[in-house]
């Protein structure tokens, strides 16, 4: 029985290395179509909005779009499989780049709006895929399998920004016009990827089996879990999309903000090589913790001036702390649910970040505007903070479990 087991481990494993690999190539690409968006969305917002305070509705809108597409994520991979939700979710980037296009070429700021939305749906499809990974993997791959689909994203940190600077002035005066373009053929690469990955939709026994929702989400593990990365995503988003168009208020060019906001894609993405390594070394609630302190410490980066080094190591040192913090909580996520409760489990992981996202992301524009950059980096401190208590007490809250466990093994009849 051993033996079987563990050939049928290593065939899982097999088969989930082999999607790995596709996986990292979509997150590549896809992590483009967000670059593009990051560093242009309120570069275009500024120029298209009524208002300069509305600059940043087009990256809210897009963070709005994560948040609607991940319940349904859940629900058509649950149904249909991840592999036909992936297909849909590169359908939303290739019209996200036609629309954007469309939208700038025709100075419409609703129309971009919706283009950004759009392109946050797909980028929720594009948030499964870390779990994707792990689906049929033994335990002790599940994290590597998780930070390698992350690793993808340092080629999105490349491609992205590069993207946008090769082409941005092609169809000159329309700026990033054909940027949106390219980004559309690239999303369409992605689809041809995504439609070879190797995962059997769910049996029929699944779609109604496990405990029941509430019963998982409170969990200690899975509050601190989603806490952090409720936490640690929007946190990084905040500042990601104010730096963009603070670097412009403090006469800053577009080449500062795209080289900024590259090696913070960078900065995100680069870590995965050897995350899955770390937390399978320390525990994942202790890199979660160095993750957390590490936006902190951008935080304090962004507070201490307005140089362009200013911005990039703040930017860097972001990305690095966003990388260990949200790895680390999906690593967290996968040890609170059965494999027949992953779909929703992890979807509504992904609902309460993002929706968390949406909601902080529209305030970003007015905090920057009414109250400058420094503002910005102020309100990262307390949710860390937050991050931190709640990461401690789910670890006392285990070991407690564990004590008596094991006290009810060795004396059942004192417990």
């Amino acid at each position: 029985m051993i033996d079987v087991t563990a050939t049928n481990e290593i065939a899982d494993d097999a088969r989930a290395r082999a999607n790995v690999l596709r996986l990292a190539a979509a997150q590549a690409l896809t992590g483009a179509n967000s670059a593009v968006i990051f560093a242009t969305g309120s570069i275009v917002g500024a120029m298209l909005a009524p208002d300069i305070s509305l600059a940043t509705v087009p990256l809210s809108m897009y963070v709005v779009g994560l948040a609607a597409g991940t319940l349904p994520t859940g629900a058509i991979s649950r149904r249909f499989g991840r592999r036909v939700a992936f297909v849909i979710g590169t359908g939303c980037g290739a019209l996200t780049g036609l629309l954007g296009s469309f939208a700038i070429l025709h100075a419409s700021f609703a129309l971009f709006c919706l283009a950004t939305f759009l392109g946050g749906l797909y980028g929720s499809v594009a948030q499964s895929y870390r779990f994707a990974a792990a689906d049929g993997a033994s335990a002790a791959y599940r994290p590597k399998a998780v930070s390698w689909v992350m690793a993808g994203g340092v080629f999105a940190g490349v491609l992205g920004p590069q993207l946008v600077q090769w082409t941005m002035d092609v169809w000159s005066p329309y700026l990033f016009a054909f940027s949106f373009l390219v980004q559309a053929a690239v999303a369409l690469v992605a689809m041809g990827i995504v439609a070879g990955v190797d995962i059997p939709k769910p049996a029929p026994s699944d779609l109604h089996g496990g405990r029941p929702l509430l019963t998982i989400v409170t969990q200690p593990r899975f509050i601190a879990a989603a806490l952090c990365g409720v936490i640690s995503y929007p946190m990084m988003n905040l500042v990601m999309t104010s730096a963009p168009l603070a670097m412009k208020m403090c006469g800053l060019s577009v080449y500062d903000s795209n080289f900024g906001i590259q090696w913070h894609i960078v900065a995100m993405y680069g870590p995965s090589f050897f995350t899955g390594a770390l937390i399978s070394r320390f525990n994942a609630p202790k890199i979660v913790a160095a993750g957390l302190l590490l936006e902190a410490g951008a935080a304090t980066i962004g507070l201490s001036g307005i140089t362009a080094m200013h911005f990039w190591a703040t930017l860097f040192v972001l990305g690095v702390g966003w990388n260990f913090s949200f790895i680390g909580a999906s690593a967290l996520v996968l040890e609170t649910h059965r494999p027949q409760e992953r779909n929703k489990v992890q979807a509504f992981n992904d609902f309460l970040v993002f929706g968390m996202m949406a909601i902080g992301s529209f305030s970003s524009g007015q905090l920057l505007a009414n109250y400058g950059w420094s503002a910005v980096n102020l309100v990262v401190f307390p949710p860390v903070v937050i991050g931190l208590v709640a990461l401690s007490v789910a670890s006392w809250a285990r070991r407690r479990k564990a004590r008596l466990e094991a006290a009810m093994g060795e004396f059942p009849d004192a417990i």
